[in-house]
């Protein structure tokens, strides 16, 4: 007989859609453009690229070419906007592109939401890449709750209004409810997970987790006492394009320490396993309505 469940909690990353593709498509041909633009070396940029990236604890920081120190000796003053025009609008064609969501995704999820469960997100991506996303590939409303960490900060004497195109509320989750993961929380994290089980009310026994890290997603539910689903079609970290992003990761050396202690752990035995879709979770569990809780 399938466990009854009320609640969803999922990855996003790898998990809902293929983010390093997504990332890889982007950023590649933006650096070959950039490389091509201003004369500067790839092997040059690399390890200048992954220095502001650490500073500002993400791989997607949309200022970059303007803190890399060879290109703001390159541009002399100049607004990157335009004299790289060209390498940011490659970007955001490959972003508008290339983001969609791994096939069966929609219609699951729509399908868990029509019965009544709750949806929640929960990522390590900031929340204005994170809400970008949710609402490009249609999902905000779907997802009743996203968790995410706060974005970085601007560059000094930089206000939202300086570099958007359209009213404020263009870029606001209009249906999703968003809230805030602690400053410096990586996964695995199950203070966080239970955090967010205890916030929204919620029974472990009526939650399940996906995602697509079994060190990081997996054993994090399992510790908390949650069935955790493996979607193995998301394991990023096995191909071959990992490399670049591994060399401008915004990951610190003590974080990639950190990672490589996570991976040592023994092997993680998730509860169910996602081989090829996202849509054969509908065959593990009988996802019914999260009964609303009467205010007092």
């Amino acid at each position: 007989m399938r466990s009854r469940k009320l609640a969803l909690i999922t990855d996003l990353d790898n998990t809902l859609f293929d983010w390093v593709e997504l990332w890889l498509s982007c950023f590649a041909p933006m650096l070959e453009e950039i490389v091509a633009t201003s004369g500067i070396a790839r092997e040059n940029l690399i390890p200048e690229i992954a220095a502001v990236h650490q500073k500002h604890g993400t791989s997607e920081y949309s200022f970059l070419i303007e803190e890399v120190p060879s290109l703001q000796a390159f541009l002399k003053g100049r607004p990157a906007t335009e004299v790289f025009v060209q390498a940011i609008e490659i970007y955001r064609k490959q972003r508008r592109r290339n983001l969609k969501l791994y096939p069966t995704v929609a219609e699951t999820l729509l399908e868990i939401k029509g019965r009544g469960t709750k949806i929640i997100g929960y990522t390590e991506s900031m929340a204005f890449y994170s809400n970008y996303r949710l609402r490009r590939l249609g999902l905000d409303g779907v997802l009743d709750y996203v968790f995410c960490p706060r974005d970085h900060l601007l560059p000094e004497g930089l206000q939202p209004e300086d570099f958007r195109k359209y009213p404020a509320e263009r870029y606001e989750l209009r249906h999703t409810e968003q809230d805030f993961t602690p400053k410096g929380s990586k996964k695995p994290d199950k203070v966080v997970l239970n955090t967010i089980v205890e916030d929204l009310g919620l029974s472990k026994a009526d939650c399940v987790y996906v995602g697509d890290n079994l060190m990081k997603d997996v054993a994090m539910a399992l510790d908390c006492g949650i069935d955790a689903v493996w979607a193995k079609f998301g394991q990023a970290h096995k191909r071959p394009e990992y490399k670049l992003l591994q060399e401008v990761t915004h990951w610190t050396p003590e974080e990639v320490a950190r990672e490589q202690k996570i991976n040592e752990r023994e092997h993680v035995d998730p509860t169910y396993t996602l081989e090829n879709t996202y849509s054969e979770i509908l065959s593990l569990f009988d996802f019914t309505e999260f009964p609303e809780r009467t205010q007092t």
